[in-house]
């Protein structure tokens, strides 16, 4: 049987990792500054990750949420004081887009409407309606246009006012806008957002999924501008390379049997691999450390020939380039042996590295991306 092409692969089988660090089926080493979509939070292979799943499994790997499980108890409260949001409900599910789906949903069945607000180049999915909410028609079948989802330009309060009408049921916005290239919603565009949508009875749900569980330098990126969602959608870094995926649902959301449902959600496994991420986070400082560490990336790359502009918070950035992003990151990763992200932009380069990133890491990324523009700048003016 052959797999079904997804995406197009590097000619690279990654057998291990440990650390910021993956290696290959010949025993070649790379630095890690991707982490598969963001996804690798707290490093590849942890001790704590490792030892909470291998425990979990021994004990209890899966069963229904038919039944009274305590570690998911355990999960949320020890989300809900990390998070800073102890007063909301927890929705448990297996993905980024299912958690985005579950969103829109609720949303709808709260307000009784059926109109979403998103915005340009913003990233939700690729299920039924989070592939209509993601701006990429490339992406969406015919089945998938339902005329229910209203995109606007993105930091652009005034357009959202005046479209904003009483089938509106959410507004929907990334913390920080990912596959697009890094785009940071301004935070007094946020806290307009959540005052009208208030103020009209909508919803303001909140796309963390990408920026969430401390890659921004806070726990959400939301919380730079000091706003309170009426829904966080959650995964990636959640679960360190475990699928999971939720919602974190203000109290004044009334559940009801059969509202939501799932039956992987929250099972046994994804919460310990979650509460190890939880427990790592905080014990090893590594909002403290994304924080610092993006600081130092971000002032040290602006001074290097051959980038236009970079932007970004925590370990969240966006590199634009002079040049092709696909040829350096060709560079990066064949001759310096590092990982790095594409975006939408052809010109453009992510680093989203493990939250553990040390300073003598990011600096032997400066300097190979320093040699590979120089060369590549070079071989072009030739």
């Amino acid at each position: 049987m052959k797999l079904f092409d997804v995406y197009p692969r590097y000619d690279i089988n990654l057998v291990r990792g440990e650390g910021c660090w993956v290696y290959d089926d010949e025993g070649t080493k790379y630095l890690d500054l991707y982490g598969g979509h963001a996804v690798i939070s707290i490093g590849h292979s942890h001790v704590r990750y490792v030892d909470r799943i291998t425990n979990q499994l021994s004990a209890l790997g899966f069963y229904s949420n038919s039944v009274q499980m305590d570690i998911q108890e355990e999960y949320a409260r020890k989300l809900g004081r990390s998070s800073g949001y102890p007063d909301y409900q927890l929705f448990l599910c297996n993905s980024g887009a299912e958690a985005n789906e579950n969103a829109m949903k609720l949303a709808s069945f709260h307000t009784g409407r059926k109109k979403i607000i998103v915005f340009e180049g913003g990233f939700h999915g690729r299920t039924s309606l989070a592939v209509e909410a993601t701006d990429n028609p490339g992406i969406s079948a015919p089945i998938n246009e339902t005329k229910n989802i209203i995109r606007l330009p993105f930091n652009d309060i005034e357009t959202v006012r005046s479209v904003f009408s009483e089938d509106v049921a959410a507004v929907m916005i990334e913390g920080i806008q990912g596959i697009s290239g890094i785009h940071i919603p301004d935070d007094h565009f946020l806290r307009d957002l959540q005052w009208l949508c208030h103020e009209r009875g909508a919803l303001l749900i909140l796309d963390e999924i990408q920026s969430g569980f401390g890659r921004s330098g806070e726990f959400f990126a939301h919380q730079y501008a000091d706003v309170r969602p009426d829904i966080i959608s959650m995964a990636k870094g959640m679960g360190n390379g475990f699928p999971i995926g939720g919602i974190l649902i203000a109290p004044h959301i009334a559940s009801r049997p059969g509202m939501l449902g799932t039956t992987f959600g929250g099972n046994p496994l994804a919460c310990a691999a979650g509460l190890a991420v939880l427990e790592v986070l905080e014990s090893k400082k590594l909002l403290s450390n994304a924080m610092e560490s993006g600081e130092h990336l971000l002032k040290e790359l602006e001074n290097i020939p051959g980038i236009e502009s970079v932007r970004g918070r925590g370990l969240m950035i966006g590199i634009d380039l002079i040049l092709d992003a696909k040829e350096v990151r060709k560079e990066l990763l064949f001759k310096h042996k590092i990982f790095t992200g594409s975006a939408t932009s052809p010109n453009t380069l992510r680093v989203l590295p493990p939250l553990k990133i040390e300073k003598e890491q990011l600096d032997h990324f400066l300097e190979a991306l320093k040699k590979v523009l120089k060369d590549e700048t070079i071989s072009i003016g030739k």
